[in-house]
């Protein structure tokens, strides 16, 4: 089994996927704009990204910007939950995705023996961090 999560941006898919790229590794593939799609749309958004795939070792992000008139609610109603392989990178990973945003867990060892933290990121998406020994 394979989940993969699909993000949903006002914009900001390439800043957003160049941001997880450089904590996360993987390549980003695949990318669509909406340059020559038939749909009407403002002209300055043609070269937002209407389908991107970030596609690491152990994960896939899917992402797109949105066109303007879709009503987006920035990262309410999920999170990404992510499993890192050691408490060094589990760190790494949740200082920098909480800058610039909000921390809601601070990074810590957990009741349940893991090292965990939970923060939206400045793109709105919400993250909760683990490494379990």
């Amino acid at each position: 089994m394979r989940i993969e999560a699909y993000l949903s941006y006002r914009g900001q898919c390439q800043e957003a996927f160049n941001f997880y790229k450089e904590i996360f590794g993987g390549k980003i593939q695949n990318i669509e704009t909406y340059e020559d799609k038939e749909i009407d749309i403002p002209e300055n958004y043609r070269t937002k990204w209407q389908h991107a795939e970030l596609i690491g070792k152990n994960f896939t992000l899917l992402g797109y910007d949105a066109a303007p008139d879709t009503p987006l609610t920035d990262g309410t109603n999920m999170h990404l939950g992510v499993d890192m392989d050691t408490e060094g990178s589990a760190k790494f990973a949740f200082t920098e995705l909480s800058k610039g945003g909000q921390v809601h867990t601070n990074f810590q060892k957990t009741s349940w023996g893991a090292y965990y933290g939970r923060c939206t990121d400045k793109y709105g998406i919400n993250w909760m961090v683990n490494y379990k020994e």
